[in-house]
């Protein structure tokens, strides 16, 4: 251990250690994971230790460890490829949390990383603190009591999140080189990651490393039970390649028969993930009403850096072509949530990614049997409007109206919107597939036994066509998904 002088008390930090050169991602993410390693278990010891004995009349401090890349020429790379590679000469650099957890993302962009630029890449500590509070979230028979719940003040002897590091000052296109000069290398600080991952366990009850790479978003109940009997029916495929289903509370089921406990208190987004080797499975996040729960998981599940979210809830239909139960495909959306304004200016365009466009449009024609004009008997597509208040509809109709009608719009829901835009600002490739469950314009409110057959016919199939989507996306090489049309004038190489 080294001991550094402050003005206050001394600082304990566990031994130094020098940076080293790595030429292959497997050994670098090793290191990256001692080195991860060594910071939480000196914290957590001397965690333990101070609240069994009290203030240890020092302060306890640990680093995250970092990688990063210094490149000296502006040699052209492959540039079919929207990331894996610097933009200019300079030193590029990211801390790093949870290396094991991430490991095959890690290995992925540190492989990119070395073939494009041809030099080492070097891992190490960085000069950010690793708050207590996060390193002892891997531990979790320890949790760290509140503010004055303890023989002295926290935040006298360890470190705590710090918000100077715990933003999205890097994906909203505001962040400026650190002191040292380095530019960011991943699109998350360690910090920002780390406060994720336990929001992400707090509001869906369920561990962040059960989250696959392919998320679906609804607004209804009734998609869960569906999910839950399409992963049982391939825990009892052995050729499907599913491997478990997690079900809130974190219960992990591996035959297709096997029971799942009653949740007696049911998290504010229930979650349950279909899961495959290396992240390839799905999950379902049931995100309820409204723009902020749509923001809240977005914004959380973003660092886990899936390949794909897709929106699959119900709507309100605007056209009176429509019929309850019909589909809709959203090309374009009228932002009226309010909730990312301020990260994500209203005039910057959403659009449409080809490859979820194509790959939902198939799975609707497979799920219904129609093909080609016919398939317009049941899905339009068209622009989504996403507002912020429920009962819009109650309100003088003159004004909204007519903006619903001059923006082409033919579906009105409160999340859609802001889960695109979100996907548009963390780099997620995006899309929605609604269900219109009521044409509050036309009289048919959504109301008790307002539902018709085909609507109930059409409601089980929604929920087939988001899952046969991502399905499709799953076997579609990585770089056709994350094009260029989510990236800027300047981006981090790590995806």
């Amino acid at each position: 251990m080294q001991q550094n002088r402050t003005s206050d008390l001394d600082v304990v930090t566990p031994d130094p250690v020098a940076p080293e050169g790595f030429d292959a991602a497997r050994p670098a993410v090793d290191r990256l994971c001692a080195l991860y390693d060594q910071a939480v278990t000196f914290l957590r010891d001397r965690f333990l230790g101070a609240m069994a004995k009290g203030h240890p009349g020092v302060r306890y401090r640990a680093f995250y460890p970092e990688i990063r890349i210094t490149t000296t020429t502006f040699a052209k790379v492959d540039s079919r490829l929207s990331f894996g590679h610097v933009a200019a000469p300079g030193t590029y650099a990211a801390t790093v949390t949870r290396p094991r957890m991430f490991r095959h993302y890690l290995d992925q962009q540190i492989k990119l990383l070395l073939d494009n630029h041809g030099v080492s890449v070097q891992v190490g500590l960085s000069d950010t603190p690793m708050p207590v509070h996060f390193a002892v979230a891997n531990f979790p028979d320890i949790t760290v009591p509140q503010e004055g719940a303890s023989d002295f003040i926290l935040r006298d002897v360890f470190d705590v999140p710090d918000l100077t590091t715990t933003n999205d000052d890097i994906v909203n296109g505001v962040a400026q080189p650190a002191a040292d000069g380095a530019l960011p290398l991943a699109p998350f600080t360690a910090q920002r990651v780390d406060y994720s991952l336990a929001r992400l366990a707090h509001y869906t009850a369920t561990d962040p490393e059960h989250f696959q790479n392919h998320v679906l978003f609804t607004n209804y109940q009734f998609y869960v039970s569906e999910f839950e009997a399409y992963a049982r029916a391939m825990l009892a495929d052995e050729g499907s390649g599913y491997t478990s289903f997690v079900s809130t509370g974190n219960a992990e089921i591996t035959q297709a028969d096997a029971p799942l406990p009653d949740t007696p208190k049911m998290p504010q987004m229930p979650t349950y993930h279909l899961k495959r080797a290396n992240g390839a499975g799905i999950t379902l996040v049931n995100i309820g009403v409204g723009p902020s729960n749509a923001k809240t998981a977005t914004d959380h599940i973003a660092v886990l850096r899936p390949h794909a979210w897709v929106m699959v809830g119900h709507c309100a239909g605007l056209r009176n072509s429509q019929s309850l139960g019909d589909f809709v495909l959203a090309h374009a959306y009228l932002r009226e949530d309010r909730v990312l304004d301020d990260d994500l200016p209203v005039w910057v365009p959403i659009p449409a990614l080809a490859e979820i466009q194509i790959a939902l449009e198939q799975a609707v024609a497979v799920e219904t049997q129609l093909a080609g004009y016919d398939l317009k008997r049941v899905m339009r597509t068209g622009t989504v409007a996403s507002v912020d208040n429920r009962n819009w509809e109650l309100r003088e109709h003159s004004g909204p109206v007519q903006r619903l009608s001059q923006s082409r719009a033919i579906a009105l829901d409160m999340e859609s919107a802001t889960i695109a835009a979100n996907g548009f600002r963390f780099r997620v490739p995006y899309g929605t597939l609604l269900c219109v469950s009521d044409k509050p314009l036309h009289g048919e409110l959504k109301l008790p036994g307002m539902a018709s057959d085909f609507y109930k016919t059409q409601v089980a199939r929604h929920l087939m066509i988001g899952i046969r989507a991502m399905e499709n996306l799953r076997e579609m090489p990585l770089e056709r998904i994350h094009s260029r049309k989510l990236r800027s004038f300047e981006e981090t190489a790590f995806l």
